[in-house]
């Protein structure tokens, strides 16, 4: 079984997000997905309730399974899974700046290979730190998030 790593916080998960692991699902026989949480970031929501939507988006889709990321290094984790690589998606050349020394980093500890896939171009303007400043301000962001998400930012 080829398997990937798509580790993000998914501080909201979002469109962008959703369409980088469909994806990954044509090029692997399983994507997890490896919640994180940053100690240095204040996270809108808990660990858990981020996990419960992903999983809740993903529900229909076997080849994606949903999991905390386990502390440490991301390479050691993807090692531990026996993964073959790592997914990220770009959205612009500041975020392949930012992931490329990672990517190169973690090849060398543990020889896990980063795949970057370009974002969908109808959403390369979403992050989830934007979606939650429109949130905030009162702006419809449904175009977003999954619906899930969005009963979540919602209820919030």
């Amino acid at each position: 079984m080829r398997r990937a790593i798509c580790p993000g916080s998914f501080d909201p998960l979002h469109l962008g997000h959703c369409a980088v692991i469909r994806r990954a699902t044509h090029i692997f026989d399983e994507v997890v997905v490896a919640v994180s949480t940053n100690p240095n970031k204040s996270h809108r929501f808990s660990e858990a309730r981020r996990i419960e939507l992903v999983r809740q988006v993903f529900a229909d889709e076997p080849a994606v399974v949903v999991e905390p990321l386990e502390s440490g290094l991301i390479a050691d984790y993807a090692e531990r899974r026996e993964a073959v690589a790592l997914v990220k998606g770009l959205r612009n050349g500041a975020d392949y700046d930012y992931e490329l020394p990672m990517a190169t980093m973690n090849r060398s500890l543990t020889g896990v290979e980063t795949v970057f896939l370009p974002g969908e171009p109808s959403l390369l303007h979403v992050s989830s730190s934007l979606v939650m400043e429109v949130a905030a301000l009162g702006g419809d962001i449904a175009s977003f998030v999954p619906p899930e998400v969005l009963h979540a930012i919602k209820i919030r």
